[in-house]
């Protein structure tokens, strides 16, 4: 067949002519591009042109992978919770338990060990052995205890504990307190008994000394008399005791220490002098500061 004359073509026959001819250009553009390795397919690829199984497999691998550290991090926060949980109940329950305790009854306070003879006690000087610590007079069943009491540590002087004692009817001044009165504190000066009250408050401060050795620092206990002064002094305070009895005791008295509902001094020593087998015991209380 004779090619046609375009001038006989209708309108449509020339539209489909030319889009013919436009995709015939198109193909032949990508076939170029085809063989140049610039060609985008925009059609679906075929079976063969489909990614390796390793390829479309990985994906999926980060997948579980995700869920399983997602799995891990809820686990975490479960059992951090937990143990939170277990924190909160156990410290109710504690309060619980010290709140039954309070409310259980008055508590009783921890007893303390104290002395079971009393202080200053030793043997005379003029003893084969010399002076030294009397474990005679300490009862053999209490010996345990009073090497418990003896053994405990010397606390550390507060400004409130007492420095000083002055003994005017005895012409003795400036006599050293320490704290504590077993043999190697007496060594030192008057004996602050460990327990006892503090100048001037309500109760009995117990010091003691020796008489016949160390200084002789309460030799003369016996000659005081009703109305003597005793002064005490603080770090910063002076406190006047005036004497109201006088007396004689056996060692294992220790009543003479116990706790006054008054401001009470208590004067302990050996007597008699270089026989040691008995105490002498001054009372005093507050007459000013």
């Amino acid at each position: 067949m004779s090619p046609r004359d375009p001038n006989d073509l209708s309108v449509e026959e020339l539209e489909r002519l030319l889009s013919a001819k436009r995709q015939a250009a198109r193909r032949e553009r990508i076939r170029r591009f085809g063989r140049s390795g610039r060609a985008v397919f925009t059609e679906p690829p075929s079976s063969a042109s489909a990614p390796p199984p390793a390829a479309a497999a990985a994906p999926a691998r980060r997948n579980i992978f995700d869920r399983l550290l997602l799995a891990v991090e809820i686990g975490a926060v479960i059992v951090l919770g937990l143990v939170v949980l277990q924190f909160v109940f156990q410290l109710q329950e504690l309060n619980r338990e010290s709140l039954a305790g309070i409310l259980s009854g008055t508590p009783s306070a921890t007893p303390l060990i104290t002395a079971v003879v009393l202080p200053s006690g030793h043997t005379p000087p003029t003893s084969p052995g010399g002076a030294a610590l009397n474990e005679e007079e300490i009862p053999s069943g209490l010996r345990p205890q009073m090497q418990s009491y003896l053994s405990l540590a010397i606390p550390t002087r507060g400004p409130e504990q007492p420095v000083r004692l002055d003994l005017p009817s005895l012409g003795k001044f400036n006599l050293p307190v320490v704290e504590g009165d077993g043999w190697e504190q007496l060594k030192q000066g008057v004996g602050h008994h460990i327990g006892s009250a503090n100048p001037g408050t309500t109760g009995n401060i117990v010091l003691s000394a020796h008489n016949d050795i160390f200084g002789e620092l309460f030799r003369d206990l016996d000659r005081l008399q009703p109305g003597d002064e005793a002064i005490v002094y603080t770090a910063s305070q002076k406190f006047t005791y005036r004497v109201i009895r006088i007396r004689i005791v056996e060692p294992t008295d220790v009543s003479v220490m116990a706790p006054t509902g008054r401001p009470t001094l208590t004067l302990v020593s050996c007597y008699p002098y270089m026989i040691d087998n008995q105490r002498i015991v001054v009372t005093a209380e507050l007459a000013s500061f």
